[in-house]
């Protein structure tokens, strides 16, 4: 069983930035994949970016150039830095880790961008 606990959402104005957090309760060595996806109001939710390993990372073509996932070993924990946030970036993000063939999902973050 994993557990993936989000943090770090919030309101920002169109051109800001925001770092999402995603702390795992087991080490992130025993994860086959982790990621990060959202899912706006009436829309599906979408993969934004995963991570395999650090040589092996795919982001959304939306996304691409402003937002960077990385992880931190240490603390079990993934990051989504998104710079440059525009207002259809707007979504509940959702932090995804695939384990023993297993999906386990976070609860979710709000991220709304308006000015």
């Amino acid at each position: 069983q994993v557990q993936l606990v989000e943090s770090g959402g919030g309101l920002v104005q169109p051109g800001g930035s925001l770092r999402l957090s995603c702390t795992a309760s087991v080490s992130i060595f025993s994860i086959n994949a982790m990621g990060w996806y959202r899912q706006a109001p009436g829309k599906q939710r979408e993969l934004v970016a995963n991570m395999i390993s650090s040589d092996s990372i795919n982001y959304a073509s939306s996304v691409k150039g402003r937002f960077t996932i990385s992880r931190d070993n240490t603390k079990n924990t993934l990051y989504l830095q998104m710079n440059s946030l525009k207002p259809e970036d707007t979504a509940v993000y959702y932090c995804s880790a695939i384990r023993g063939g297993k999906y386990y999902w976070g609860q979710g973050t709000q991220v709304t961008v308006s000015s």
